[in-house]
C-alpha cells in the first residue's frame, strides 16, 4: 500500500504551544486524528493573525478555504502532553498556496515528533463564491 509523503521545509516561520485537553482523547487512549485537525486549524488562524490576516474576512467578505489536506502520523500524543505547532507556507500558486505543519511534543526530555501535515489552501471571494487571485501583499507576507 502506498504512504502519503509529506516533504516538510527545512525552516517553519511561526511556533504555538496547544496543551491537549481530554476531548481531543479517543477510545484509544491517544490523540485522534480528528483532534490533529483541529490542532492543525488553530494553529492555522494563529499563524494567520500574527500576519495581520483572517481565514474570514467579513468586512472584505474575502477569505481561504482548505482545498485538501494530507496527514502522516508519527508518534502517539496523550492528554497532557503540549504540542508544539511550527507553521509555514510554500508552494504559491496564483490562487493559493499550501501550508506545511510539523507537531512534536516533549516527553520524558525527549522530542517525539506526533504528526507532518500540508494543507492546501485557496483563496475564495464569498461575494461572488468564486475562487480569487491570491494578493500580492498576503504573499509576500507569508513569504517571510
Amino acid at each position: 500500500m502506498a504512504r502519503i509523503k509529506i516533504d516538510l521545509p527545512e525552516h517553519f516561520s511561526f511556533n504555538i504551544q496547544i496543551p491537549i485537553r481530554i476531548q481531543d482523547v479517543n477510545y484509544g487512549n491517544h490523540v485522534g486524528n480528528d483532534a490533529i485537525l483541529s490542532i492543525m486549524h488553530e494553529a492555522r488562524i494563529q499563524y494567520l493573525q500574527s500576519l495581520g490576516y483572517k481565514e474570514l474576512d467579513k468586512v472584505a467578505n474575502t477569505g481561504l478555504i482548505m482545498a485538501d489536506v494530507a496527514m502522516t502520523y508519527k508518534g502517539e500524543g496523550f492528554h497532557g502532553d503540549i504540542f508544539n505547532v511550527a507553521v509555514t507556507a510554500g508552494d504559491f500558486g496564483s490562487f493559493g498556496f499550501d501550508l506545511f505543519y510539523k507537531i512534536t511534543t516533549t516527553r520524558d526530555q525527549q522530542p517525539i515528533t506526533i504528526a507532518e501535515a500540508k494543507t492546501g489552501m485557496i483563496c475564495f471571494d464569498y461575494n461572488t463564491r468564486k475562487i480569487m487571485k491570491l494578493p500580492a501583499a498576503m504573499k509576500a507576507a507569508l513569504e517571510l
